[in-house]
């Protein structure tokens, strides 16, 4: 009878070993709320790779987003509608490569599919992948994984100051990079208003450039933005009359 007890205590031992093992090593389902996925990272610890991307921000220190940034594989990047989302993001059932630490990124980039090689494309489709700046990766993993899984989720974007518009283009062609954006963050709808004209629909560019034929020069602008989550912000008279191309004029904030 006690040889069956100590049988039945060392077999429960193992089962309770083997669970923890499971735990720590195997396939984890994400817990509520967050999505899987994976993350690599692209560029060195100054950011210098990722400055000038495909969203149309330019220099990302300028613009406020510093090293706080990702690209994002086809299946998230939405044809540059994700530009300026904000993303929570922390490694996850790996044990040997993750840190304990979560980070917060705005997507500034896209990172494109390689349909030249038969394996190793983290960026095809359908698969959801970061490949974050160098600094963002190396506070979630070591830097020795390379590529690590993540667990992620979108979270509001907090930004300092107002929603701000960049002017470029030319008589004929107005076009505006709309950036710092905060809550949804990604922009899918903008309206610019003359000082003499009512609103007019302007067209996505590329990543959040937005342009119009519209001859505006000489008048006051005033902007509607409207955010993936349906909220819209109305800055009026943002920009002077006198207002130049390539200057930088801030709006209110969502």
């Amino acid at each position: 009878m006690a040889e069956n007890r100590t049988w039945g205590f060392f077999f429960m031992v193992k089962l309770l070993s083997l669970c923890l093992i499971f735990r720590l090593t195997g396939s984890q389902s994400p817990p509520a709320y967050w999505n899987a996925a994976h993350a690599t990272f692209y560029g060195d610890m100054n950011g210098t790779e990722t400055m000038m991307g495909a969203c149309g921000y330019g220099d990302l220190i300028k613009q406020g987003y510093g090293l706080e940034t990702t690209a994002l594989s086809t299946a998230l990047f939405n044809n540059g509608l994700t530009c300026g989302a904000c993303f929570e993001i922390r490694c996850y059932d790996s044990v040997q490569w993750c840190l304990n630490d979560t980070i917060i990124v705005t997507a500034t980039n896209f990172c494109p599919p390689n349909y030249s090689k038969p394996e190793g494309n983290w960026c095809n489709p359908p698969l959801q992948h970061f490949d974050l700046s160098q600094p963002m990766f190396r506070k979630i993993a070591v830097y020795r994984a390379g590529i690590v899984p993540v667990l992620y989720r979108r979270v509001p974007c907090v930004k300092s100051g107002g929603v701000k518009f960049k002017i470029n283009g030319n008589q004929y062609w107005i076009l505006i990079l709309v950036y710092n954006v905060a809550g949804a963050g990604d922009v899918v709808d903008v309206k610019i208003k003359g000082s003499r004209t009512s609103w007019i629909q302007m067209s996505r560019n590329w990543g959040q450039n937005w342009q119009t034929s519209a001859n505006l020069i000489g008048q006051s602008l005033s902007f509607q933005v409207t955010t993936s989550d349906g909220k819209m912000v109305q800055s009026d008279d943002v920009a002077p009359a006198d207002w130049k191309f390539g200057g930088v004029y801030e709006g209110k904030q969502f």
